[in-house]
């Protein structure tokens, strides 16, 4: 599987292939693919590898085409250019034949003593077990505040990704209960045993949550999360535990969801795979760039992928490739890893049924030819698909109830146990069929002996001659492992073969490290250098508060004066500087899922990955930093000199890497984002406290005074400092002496009033005066440069370190939580129950008993009442959508001239290849679409669409995107009560709902929490609470479903299309997107819509009786279905939708457009309107006064206001309530933080720095910006992103989801703010007077609204919270350098002296310090009063009283003569003047911080209400 070696190693005349890729390059896995176009490229490559062969004279022998890791190999001419000159060239275009060219390629290699890797598997007694066995209900507030002081929690949450399950630390855990002890966990699979030889393939068939997808995860020795894996597999020779330490990479698993970068393109993304994968040995002269432009030119080729070369590959918020090609992209960039071992889970989902065909024969020819050893899953496959299997694997609750033969073999043993097939059923319907009470057909003669439960099952097959066989045959090949060492030999040269030279023989890797770092290097500069939005942000943030802080301290003076303020700008520069780093914290939780994927695949350590992101981290921020230095250095009139400015720069820029490196170790060892941030900002406040500036070094409590080992924030400042204030001389002027006044004017009777001045001195040095204040020492500045670069190689290792060893999110059981139960939700559930256990014990006799069991289990389609009638009628005359694409191309249409109608009571099928635009043209007649241009008409009764439509429809998307915190009960009572009628009684909605939950069959998770793909529900299950949503609805209109029964199994798909018909039987309009249905389904549709790539209509009429309408529609045309096989299959593959080309010369398309049929669709479209505007256009209804009668609705929500209100506010409140990691570390994070600041300054006296200290532990409540900015913003594009989905169906207004997410914050705002005040207030003696504490903490409580209000305000106006996370420095920053602290007001310039009153962080500080410091007296410590000597014969007060008389203050020894003590104030008043604080002005600063909040609210509002970042 390979495709890495299809130009590996080639003989001077064709390609020869050492790897099983090479299927890929000729057998497309994807629609519109041409098997000549494919024969083609191999024949221009060939002959192109066959030139340079020729020019190098090379021998082919290993010497010749090893790789030396030479880099100049990489400048050789572009394989590119080479095909251009040779496409004229061509040889004739005969037939390919795959297998027969795949065969020869294999001759041929042989020939040359090329040895492919070939592993067969083996499996006994395997037994995988995980955590489940109890019901877990869903953590709340309070249970996670408790957990937060116990540490079992962190532990609990901190060993799986260390994966210690099967260690004896955890089982010594689990006997003091610390962890999960075994009996908390249940049976996954159970005791299964089997063999799989290299060449064969194995399709797996169970019912979703039967084991599949742990069963390839063990087959691929992907055993990460589970809580043990017991019993043997083994790989050739090899144990699991062997082949996971030298092997990794050679048994892979493709997940069934496609994880990528979404802003790569697709061309870049498979560059990077082959970029890691690059085999060392190549033809002679093909360089590593020609290698991989080939492969990659090839790839898109294969898969008909040619025009996404340059698209992005996106997701599900991010636009970019289709669905299906991004399945492919996925297929393509797994085939690139060359395994051996290759393990499919659910592939075809989202593929097309003639795609799902091809892929499977391409899989099957590779599988045959190269020796691979196959596992796959499928959910549904059709009996096509089936055939080309060598084995089957059923399963049933984790049981293998049969393993053994595929073909016949298997749906014999089946029907020799009892059961009995249907008519035209496939045989893996039938299989799982088997599994299911209410499906499978028993026979009456063997009714007594038939197994019913999966242990049954498990025991019949056990007692077979068929498993007898599987353990023979397990046993022969082990015997054939023993006698035979070639193979296992060949197996290891070809994998040695492949790896560079320098790279260990027995590393998991196929290029060395350095090479890893490269690739990754250029993938994240490609990453970062794409999102322009960031690295505009970035600069602007620096500029702006460069220039902002520049002109707060332009042109700092040498005086006394400038003393504090220049220690105020370097303290903030690196606060901004090492701040600016936070965004690093989500990014690097975000991305490990695509780290997982990429170990797994053996592309590269997860080292290698930090070590190139430090080094473009590196290379954006270094010219952030300088701009930000120029400005800043320049502007405030620091030392300006060349040594000085470079080593500022140098050290703010390692104050970033080091704090960048901490946040991303912090983001690799946490679990979650809410854990990180507890133990950032905890961090975080020690580090800012202990640097020096807030708390002196000499001030600081022996507690926490270790801190300052560790903290980086120390360093930074401290050598910034000493690099500024060495050699500098600070002058006192004359206002600046103690005393100063007219009659003052001998300096041998003054002092400074700077410390560090002596008696009689007006200069005081730099050094001494940092001495003095913050314990700096000029000797110590080159040790502290060498800490700083210290702390950030220690930091880097660490970060290097804990990437290898915690590991995160790389599978396992997913564990279902519930709500807990209720009176009412007990009576509900067994209701739900009485009535599964009724139709599950109701024997089926028959096929139609089968059929009808759909309809027995729910009476939601036999109630007319269920279905709101109308007559109305949609149809859509030449649709057209074009969107922007890059230049030159400029616009791409995705459909076009698209005609079509529904009515009332029609299920109409939308058809095509995948890419072909169905989803599109779904979102275009939903109205979902708010970018491009869409042209054409869509009426309803020939009207235009109005503002009541999306309130009429129910749109099932492809997304499931659900509030994950909700339960499926709730989340369909949620859509009942929002979007049926107002007037519908609340109780007739809920009975509804409970219909529905028993339609879907979700009894057994009614009350189970939604969740996400790490703690909620399955996939299959999520699908069917998306479908449950939509239908609790009741659209009046129509019905869209994209892809319903995606991800579902067959008998799963079978039900929802069936009810999908009974809606229609009772008057419901339905337009359905499907991709493989099977027979029988696809004939409950009535109408059939197929497009094919480019948006171009190929039919679109009906499907008829056992499809005749549509078979007749192809045998006008010369194209005859063959009676045996499924239609919906062979009309895809009749318009080439697979790999085959086209049936006809002409395009489907075109014959469309000319056919009479088409003619008639336009008009009966014509007729239509005309008749329904006739019909809907009768005189307006009027009483016998005139007044008009109102008949229906036409605003856009089906529910008034207030109601929205109650219903969207209760579910906020529930979900925050039921969000326990986000309450709880709000909360902690208050509490901690608030206690560390209080308990650092812990028993303030009244001494003049414990004024200061006040007013810095006052200054603390300015965090409340960034606590809330960085934890909410998260969390309120996680409830856009749902809001968007819900709003789309007119739910609710973006008014109400405002005011709810606001009023939900409210409670854990009084709280936290309640903790705070009390953390913050009680440890140092604040004034608890009750007319100052109650005022400290109402204003605390203000501040901590505008925070919240703040947050939402900012995450509403930004697409992401990346974006916010970019402006959060900015915004705190200013609020720090205008709250007054850093700069007191009478110094800022008057030019910025507005930024001061704006700032609402001025309002809050004020506001406390007069409430604090009003009439508190001041008591001089003996350090801090000032000393001066006073004249021959007068006393010091004598001396001093035109000095108190003006400055304040009052003199230690008034009597005394000659040395004089001064302290500058009296009562906190005198303090509070300097800082021009009033205590006349603390009201007023209230109302103006409550005015914030209002402003916060007002931009909140206005921004939900008009800003749609959803962009589709």
């Amino acid at each position: 599987m390979n495709i890495n070696q299809t130009i590996t190693d080639h003989s001077a005349a064709s390609l020869t292939h050492r790897r099983p890729s090479i299927v890929h390059s000729l057998y497309n896995t994807d629609d519109d693919i041409s098997i000549s176009q494919a024969q083609h490229e191999f024949d221009v490559i060939s002959r192109h590898l066959s030139l340079i062969s020729h020019r190098d004279n090379s021998a082919l022998d290993s010497d010749s085409y090893t790789d030396n890791d030479d880099d100049n190999d990489d400048d050789n001419t572009n394989t590119n250019n080479t095909h251009h000159n040779t496409d004229h060239h061509e040889g004739p275009n005969d037939p390919f034949n795959l297998e027969t060219y795949l065969r020869s390629s294999r001759k041929q290699e042989a020939q040359h003593g090329l040895k492919i890797k070939q592993i067969g598997v083996c499996w006994k007694n395997l037994t995988v077990r995980g955590r489940g066995g109890s019901k877990a209900h869903v953590r709340t507030f309070p249970y996670a505040l408790a957990g937060t002081i116990d540490p079992r929690f962190l532990l609990r949450a901190v060993l799986p990704a260390l994966d210690t399950s099967a260690s004896a630390l955890n089982r010594a855990l689990a006997r003091a209960g610390i962890v999960h002890p075994s009996n908390n966990q249940i049976n996954i699979l159970s005791n299964f045993s089997g063999l799989l030889r290299p060449g064969e393939m194995c399709l797996v068939l169970g019912k979703p949550g039967s084991g599949c997808t742990t069963f390839l995860k063990t087959m691929a020795n992907n055993r990460h999360g589970y809580s043990s894996v017991d019993g043997s597999v083994r790989y050739g020779h090899f144990d699991s535990a062997t082949f996971e330490h030298r092997f990794r990479g050679e048994a892979v698993y493709n997940q069934e969801d496609d994880v990528h970068h979404p802003t790569l393109t697709v061309e870049q993304t498979l560059g990077f795979a082959l970029d890691t994968k690059t085999p060392a040995k190549r033809l002679p002269g093909v360089s590593r760039h020609e290698f991989k432009q080939t492969i990659i030119h090839m790839l898109l080729k294969m898969f008909n992928m040619e025009h996404t070369a340059k698209t992005k590959v996106g997701n599900a918020f991010i636009r970019g490739v289709s669905g299906g090609e991004r399945k492919r992209v996925s297929i393509a960039e797994m085939m690139i890893t060359g395994a051996a071992v290759l393990c499919y889970d659910n592939t075809t989902r989202g593929l097309d049924a003639s795609t799902s065909l091809d892929y499977a024969k391409s899989i099957h020819i590779l599988t045959n030819i190269y020796k691979t050893t196959t596992f796959v899953s499928l959910y549904q496959a059709s009996e096509r698909i089936y055939e080309q299997f060598d084995k089957v694997m059923v399963l049933d609750e984790g049981r293998c109830i049969y393993f053994g033969p595929a073909g016949q073999t298997a749906r014999n043993y089946f029907i020799s146990l009892g059961f009995q097939d249907k008519q035209r059923q496939v045989t893996p319907d039938f299989l799982v069929g088997c599994t299911e009470k209410h499906e499978r057909i028993i026979s009456p003669v063997m009714a007594a002996t038939v197994p019913t439960t999966p242990g049954d099952f498990e025991r019949a097959y056990r007692n077979s001659a068929i498993h007898r066989a599987v353990l023979d045959d397990l046993l022969a090949y082990e015997a054939e492992l023993a006698a035979d060492e070639i193979t296992n030999v060949d197996f290891l040269d070809a994998v040695n073969d492949a790896k560079h030279n320098i790279v260990r023989s027995k590393s998991v890797f196929q290029v060395p490290f350095y090479r890893q770092v490269i690739a990754l290097f250029r993938r994240q500069m490609i990453i970062r250098w794409s999102n322009k939005l960031d690295i505009a942000v970035d600069y602007a943030n620096k500029i702006i508060i460069a220039i902002v802080m520049g002109f707060l301290y332009l042109n700092l003076p040498n005086t006394a004066a400038g003393a504090y303020t220049r220690t105020g700008v370097l303290f903030m520069s690196t606060l901004f500087i090492s701040f600016s780093a936070f965004s690093e914290l989500p990014t690097t939780m975000l991305g490990r899922a695509i780290v997982n994927k990429h170990e797994a695949f053996a592309f590269h350590r997860r080292s290698a990955l930090w070590v190139a992101q430090i080094a473009v981290d590196g290379i954006f921020v270094i010219g952030q930093i300088i701009c930000y230095s120029l400005i800043v250095y320049f502007l405030t009139g620091l030392k300006r000199e060349p040594g000085p400015f470079f080593l500022f720069v140098a050290i703010l820029f390692m104050a970033y890497l080091s704090m960048t490196l901490f946040f991303r170790t912090v983001g690799c060892i946490c679990p979650n984002f809410d854990f990180a941030l507890k133990f950032a900002n905890v961090l975080l406040t020690v580090f800012v406290i202990e640097s020096g500036y807030m708390l002196g070094y000499q001030n600081q409590k022996g507690w926490i005074r270790w801190a300052t080992w560790i903290d980086p924030f120390l360093y930074s400042f401290s050598t910034l400092t000493l690099n500024e204030f060495k050699g500098l001389e600070l002058k006192c002027l004359s206002n600046q002496l103690i005393p100063f006044g007219p009659s003052y004017t001998d300096l041998a009777y003054q002092t400074c009033s700077l410390i560090g001045a002596r008696p009689g001195e007006n200069i005081v040095t730099g050094e001494n005066y940092i001495k003095l204040t913050y314990s700096f020492l000029t000797s110590e500045f080159w040790r502290n440069f060498g800490i700083n670069i210290a702390f950030c190689v220690g930091l880097f290792a660490i970060n290097v370190v804990s990437s290898e060893i915690f590991k995160y999110g790389q599978g396992g059981k997913t564990i279902t939580v519930y709500t807990r139960e209720s009176a009412e939700l007990k009576q509900l559930n067994e209701k739900l129950w009485q009535k599964r256990m009724a139709k599950v014990n109701t024997p089926i006799k028959s096929e139609k008993d089968s059929f009808d069991s759909v309809e027995s289990s729910s009476n939601i389609a036999k109630n007319e009442t269920t279905v709101f009638r109308s007559e109305k009628v949609f149809t859509w005359e030449n649709l057209n959508y074009d969107v922007p694409v890059p230049a030159p191309e400029n616009t791409r249409r995705l459909l076009n001239g698209v005609f079509g109608y529904v009515r009332p009571g029609q299920l109409v099928a939308l058809m095509g290849a995948s890419g072909a635009g169905k989803t599109t043209l779904l979102d275009v007649l939903a109205l979902r679409k708010n970018i491009g241009v869409i042209s054409g008409d869509v009426f309803i009764d020939g009207l235009p669409l109005g503002t009541d439509f999306q309130r009429g429809t129910s749109y099932a998307e492809q997304q499931d995107t659900h509030e994950p915190r909700a339960s499926v009960r709730e989340a369909l009572r949620f859509s009942a009560c929002l979007r049926q009628p107002f007037t519908v009684p609340e109780s007739e909605k809920f009975a509804y709902v409970e219909e529905i939950i028993s339609l879907l069959e979700l009894e057994p998770v009614a009350d189970a929490i939604i969740g996400d793909s790490d703690t909620g529900l399955s996939v299959e299950e999520r699908k069917r609470v998306t479908i449950g949503v939509e239908l609790a609805a009741k659209p009046e209109l129509l019905l869209f479903l994209d892809e319903p029964t995606s991800g579902l199994d067959s008998q799963s798909a079978f039900n929802i299309v069936r009810f999908l018909r009974k809606l229609a039987d009772n008057g419901q309009a339905v337009i359905c997107t499907i991709h493989q249905p099977t027979a029988t389904l696809f004939e409950l549709f009535d109408r059939l819509l197929l497009v094919k790539r480019g948006g171009r209509c190929v039919y679109f009429g009906d499907i008829g009786q056992d499809c005749q309408h549509l078979r007749a529609y192809f045998v006008e045309y010369g194209v005859s279905c063959p009676p045996n096989v499924n239609t919906a299959e062979f009309m895809l593959e009749a318009i080439g939708a697979g790999t085959a080309p086209q049936i006809g010369p002409t395009d489907w398309a075109d014959i469309w457009a000319e056919s009479p049929q088409f003619a008639t669709v336009k008009q009966e479209i014509r007729k239509i309107i005309r008749e329904r505007t006739e019909a809907t256009h009768s005189p307006v209804p009027a009483d016998h006064n005139n007044n008009i009668i109102i008949t229906g609705s036409t605003a856009s929500y089906s529910t008034p206001f207030w109601y929205q209100l109650r219903l969207v506010c209760h579910r906020a409140n529930v979900v925050l309530w039921r969000d326990a990691d986000y309450g709880s570390t709000r909360f902690v994070n208050h509490i901690v933080i608030g206690l560390i600041s209080g308990l650092a300054y812990i028993h303030l006296d009244n001494s003049k720095a414990a004024l200061q200290y006040r007013i810095y532990a006052i200054f603390q409540c300015t965090v409340f910006p960034a606590l809330v900015l960085a934890q909410l913003q998260p969390k309120y594009a996680a409830n856009r992103m749902i809001y968007y989905r819900e709003a789309s169906s007119k739910m609710y207004s973006p008014i109400v989801f405002a005011v709810s997410q606001m009023l939900a914050e409210i409670p854990y705002s009084i709280l936290c703010a309640f903790g705070f005040y009390v953390c913050i207030s009680y440890p140092p003696g604040f004034n608890w007077a009750a007319n100052r504490s109650g005022y400290q903490f109402f204003i605390i409580l203000v501040a901590e609204c505008f925070a919240v209000t703040l947050a939402q305000a900012l995450a509403a106006l930004t697409p992401s919270f990346t974006v916010a996370s970019k402006i959060n420095p900015f915004l705190t920053t200013i609020f720090s350098l205008f709250s007054g602290v850093s700069i007191p007001y009478p110094s800022i310039i008057s030019g910025l002296k507005w930024l001061y009153q704006l700032n609402p962080m001025t309002r809050l500080i004020a506001g406390m310090v007069v409430t604090e410091l009003h009439e508190l007296p001041v008591h001089c410590s003996e350090e801090e009063f000032l000393t001066f000597m006073s004249p021959a014969g007068q006393t010091c007060g004598e001396y001093a009283a035109d000095f108190l008389a003006s400055a304040g203050g009052y003199l230690r020894n008034p009597a005394a003569e000659g040395l004089c003590q001064y302290c500058r104030f009296k009562v906190g008043d005198d303090f509070l003047a300097t800082l021009d604080y009033s205590w006349d002005n603390r009201w007023r600063d209230l109302g103006i911080l409550i005015a914030f909040v209002g402003s916060n609210i007002v931009i909140f509002l206005l921004a939900a209400r008009y800003l749609n970042y959803n962009k589709r």
